[in-house]
C-alpha cells in the first residue's frame, strides 16, 4: 500500500465561495478511480506543541501500490483539480508513506 497525505494552505483572499469550490474540487479529485481509500478534513481540535494546525485542509489517500499513485498524479481528475484550484493555494505539503506489512 502507498499512502499519499497532502496538506493545503489557502490564500488569505479566498472567500467563502472560493472555499466551497476548493472543497468540491477536493471531493472530485479524491474520487479518482486509482484511489482505494480517501479521507478529507480540517485540522483537528488537538492542542500540543508538536501539532501543526495552520493548514486549511488535508487529504489522505491510499493506493494499492506506487504505480496507482503515479497514475493518479497524471489523471484527468488531478489535472482538473489543479486547473480549477491551484490559484487558491498558498502552500502545499506532501508526505508519502510506503506502508509495511
Amino acid at each position: 500500500m502507498h499512502t499519499h497525505t497532502v496538506f493545503f494552505w489557502l490564500k488569505d483572499d479566498v472567500d467563502e465561495s472560493g472555499s466551497e469550490a476548493f472543497w468540491k474540487g477536493l471531493d472530485l479529485l479524491t474520487r479518482e478511480p486509482h484511489v482505494r481509500d480517501r479521507r478529507i478534513g480540517k485540522p483537528a481540535a488537538t492542542s500540543r506543541d508538536v501539532v501543526d494546525s495552520t493548514y486549511a485542509c488535508a487529504i489522505v489517500l491510499r493506493f494499492d501500490d506506487l504505480s496507482d499513485h503515479d497514475a493518479y498524479q497524471v489523471s484527468d481528475e488531478h489535472r482538473a483539480f489543479l486547473d480549477a484550484c491551484l490559484g487558491m493555494i498558498s502552500r502545499v505539503q506532501v508526505y508519502d508513506v510506503a506502508e509495511t506489512d
